[in-house]
């Protein structure tokens, strides 16, 4: 089982240029305080990001993979029910690096946001 089936993210719609993924709001994401873990919003942001990362790839017709080199994820607000979502839009797209923004938002209140960089490498 993969990380995505294992904690029940569902992806929304991916592209080139945006990706929306969701998760529901469950005791299996929360920390002993009753809140979102905040490790589970890195996880959307670079998830989303590498979706969207791997699909620009797809569309420039280029044999390579979008992987994550570094994330730095902001939690601005607490989450303890709902639903969260993650929406990717690129900042910048190149054949070496992409960089992406992730905001994350619960009950239409941003709740989070990071910035990825991934690398794009050869298949293995």
């Amino acid at each position: 089982m993969n990380l995505l089936d294992n904690l029940g993210i569902k992806t929304e719609s991916v592209t080139a240029s945006e990706a929306k993924i969701s998760l529901p709001v469950t005791d299996k994401i929360k920390q002993p305080f009753g809140i979102v873990h905040g490790g589970i919003n890195a996880v959307l942001a670079e998830t989303a990001a590498s979706l969207a990362a791997n699909k620009w790839l797809e569309s420039q017709k280029l044999n390579k993979i979008s992987v994550g080199v570094n994330i730095t994820t902001e939690h601005l607000r607490p989450v303890s029910n709902g639903r969260i979502q993650a929406i990717a839009t690129p900042i910048k797209r190149g054949k070496i690096l992409q960089t992406w923004q992730v905001n994350l938002f619960n009950h239409e209140q941003l709740t989070s946001t990071s910035i990825i960089t991934l690398a794009n490498t050869d298949r293995p």
